[in-house]
């Protein structure tokens, strides 16, 4: 092994985040940001889509935090890849955050959308038909902190907040992740959630929609609300105080299909009508699948002195005579995938501690989550899945840890050559023909 000699070029531009040019086609070629944000009043010298555009570099390559804008306010690929003007300190682009964070909110959900519908990302169906639309609530920890909406969550001993998001189709478009504190209720103001993420799902297809929800919004007004917007829905059931052995008893009565998994365990399946409504209004029927489980030993063989039962159901607007219970079941097991999708917000992105103290900057910083995320899948549908790919094993989709890795972290050095910017690659670069695949279809 010989030694290296370490040097540092005087002149020349090197990167290890190259993939940033391609986020920054995204942004400024792709989203509706630099015509919207000039309208929104400008208080000092620093345009709002530089502070955008700096903001953005940042979450694409992982990071969060505002100060980590100083380390790259003077890097001039950085400058070049996202297209910024001039670059703001941490200090500012913290104040002009907490000073404006209402109002660029919006903007920023809009570029999320406009960006989808720009680049026609593929919005795949169930077999049935349906395009799932996936919403739910995920904790983040941000305890020990004095910041503000930070309180106990739905998860045992978490402090932070808990934000709602909402995926569509197979793929996991993101479609909002608004944050929430920590102490609210899945089910409060979830109509004032649907009055925004319903129009933008409408926006990107016009295939039919099947919302599926956990049991935090097994709700009546919430199946009202899908049956004016004329979509099919699938919500976990809470049992709240029923009586596992009266539903014992509704199963022999309604000839349900029993199994036996293993000795010692039954599982009857079946399904039920329930009606929406009060008395004096026109009832509103609506389909409970339910299975109960009865365990009479454990998986040991030993014996338990009473049978232990497990109730739980899901109700659907799906017909009876098209998807029978077992179906049923199984469609509600695929939204489990929108946790693996919390997680990469979470670490991937590293949106799990927030950078503000300020409930509506982190807010903001959520959407930016949101348009990042949407940007890293579209790139690793579009590059990392074909025969063009770096060599990874076989999926439907990548992490964005994986597409960070692959296409926004490969090395380049930036170069000027008649009057032109030019970003060469290694002679070895693996994901070379990917970066190349994606630069042509921004173009």
């Amino acid at each position: 092994m010989r030694n290296f000699m370490i040097e540092q070029s005087p002149s020349e531009i090197y990167t290890s985040a190259a993939g940033l040019a391609l986020g920054g086609l995204c942004l400024n070629k792709h989203t509706s940001l630099i015509k919207t944000s000039r309208s929104l009043a400008k208080r000092h010298g620093i345009a709002n889509i530089d502070l955008i555009r700096t903001y953005m570099g940042l979450i694409l390559t992982g990071k969060s935090d505002f100060e980590a804008v100083d380390l790259v306010r003077r890097d001039p690929f950085f400058k070049e890849a996202m297209g910024i003007k001039q670059s703001p300190s941490a200090s500012r682009l913290r104040q002009r955050f907490d000073e404006d964070a209402k109002a660029l909110i919006p903007l920023m959900d809009e570029a999320s959308i406009a960006f989808l519908q720009s680049v026609k990302a593929p919005i795949t169906a169930l077999a049935t038909g349906h395009v799932p639309l996936d919403m739910d609530v995920f904790p983040q920890d941000n305890g020990r902190t004095k910041k503000e909406g930070v309180s106990r969550t739905y998860k045992d001993n978490i402090d932070g907040y808990a934000p709602i998001a909402a995926y569509l189709g197979n793929e996991g478009w993101c479609v909002a992740c608004e944050l929430r504190p920590g102490a609210q209720h899945s089910q409060k103001e979830f109509g004032y959630t649907l009055d925004r993420v319903l129009p933008r799902v409408k926006a990107l297809t016009s295939a039919p929609i099947l919302v599926r929800l956990d049991s935090a919004h097994d709700a009546e007004d919430n199946r009202d609300r899908f049956r004016v917007e004329e979509m099919d829905y699938l919500t976990k059931w809470n049992p709240r105080k029923q009586s596992p052995l009266e539903w014992y008893d509704l199963a022999k009565e309604q000839d349900a299909d029993w199994s036996d998994p293993r000795p010692g365990k039954r599982v009857a399946v079946f399904s039920v009508t329930r009606y929406d409504g009060k008395q004096d209004e026109e009832k509103r029927p609506y389909r409970l699948v339910v299975r109960l489980i009865i365990r009479l030993s454990d998986r040991h063989g030993q014996l338990f002195l009473e049978p232990q039962f497990e109730l739980e159901g899901w109700t659907t607007s799906l017909a009876e005579q098209d998807y029978d219970d077992k179906r049923i079941i199984q469609l509600y097991r695929d939204h489990a995938t929108s946790e693996q999708f919390h997680s990469e917000f979470k670490t991937d992105l590293d949106l799990e501690r927030l950078p503000s103290g300020k409930f509506d900057t982190n807010d903001l910083v959520m959407t930016f989550g949101v348009l990042a995320y949407n940007i890293l899948r579209w790139m690793g549908i579009k590059s990392l899945l074909g025969m063009d790919s770096p060599v990874r094993h076989p999926a439907k989709r990548r992490r964005l840890r994986t597409v960070m890795q692959e296409i926004i972290g490969v090395a380049g050095r930036m170069m000027e050559r008649s009057r032109r910017l030019v970003l060469r690659f290694g002679q070895h670069c693996p994901g070379f023909n990917a970066y190349r695949q994606l630069h042509l279809l921004l173009n």
